[in-house]
């Protein structure tokens, strides 16, 4: 089958991820600018977790680019995927809840959010991989081999170490998970270069 209802679903997914996180910004109760910074921490934990919304679905559109078609398992596999992502309001409102600093549980958490919807983007890629000819199709051959490239390796390092890190130095875990997502501003240049090549 085609991939326009996926990508509009997922699309359509995203943009409600993104509207509840922006709802649970409280207007500060008076009007100073000390009562403003006070939600200082609420608004940096909103702005890494739309960074990093934003990181997937510019991914998620390349990825889709590279195909012409889905099928049952690339519909489930995304599901999966969106299930994680479908995550960032919840464990974004709570960890901005534990000010002046962040707490252990919602900050290991928030890290072990990251690191599943980065996991599940494996199984996404291998099951459009899978219904557009395999390793010999256009995101086949970007994409390369199954165990995935370097900044994935490391983006999974660094989840799993900052959800270790949460129980000791909280903030040293977002700063961390910050990093990542820096990381990955730019989209993946795998799939734009082999789509230029194929064009």
């Amino acid at each position: 089958m085609g991939k326009g209802r996926l990508e509009a679903f997922s699309d359509g997914v995203i943009a409600v991820i993104i509207t509840i996180m922006v709802l649970q910004l409280q207007v500060p109760e008076e009007s100073t600018w000390a009562a403003l910074l006070a939600n200082t921490p609420v608004f940096l934990s909103y702005v890494l977790s739309f960074v990093y919304v934003g990181i997937y679905w510019s991914n998620h559109h390349h990825l889709l680019q590279a195909v012409e078609r889905v099928d049952g398992g690339a519909m489930w596999a995304n599901l999966f995927f969106l299930f994680w992502l479908s995550l960032f309001p919840f464990t974004t409102s709570w960890l901005s809840q534990s000010q002046p600093m962040p707490a252990a549980v919602p900050t290991a958490l928030y890290g072990i959010v990251l690191l599943l919807a980065a996991l599940a983007w494996m199984p996404l890629s291998r099951a459009l991989i899978c219904c557009n000819g395999g390793y010999e199709s256009t995101l086949g051959r970007a994409l390369g081999g199954a165990s995935g490239d370097w900044k994935t390796k490391l983006s999974l390092l660094g989840y799993a170490a900052g959800i270790a890190l949460a129980f000791a130095a909280p903030i040293y875990s977002c700063i961390l998970y910050a990093l990542v997502a820096v990381m990955w501003i730019v989209p993946d240049r795998r799939i734009e270069r082999r789509l230029k090549q194929s064009q």
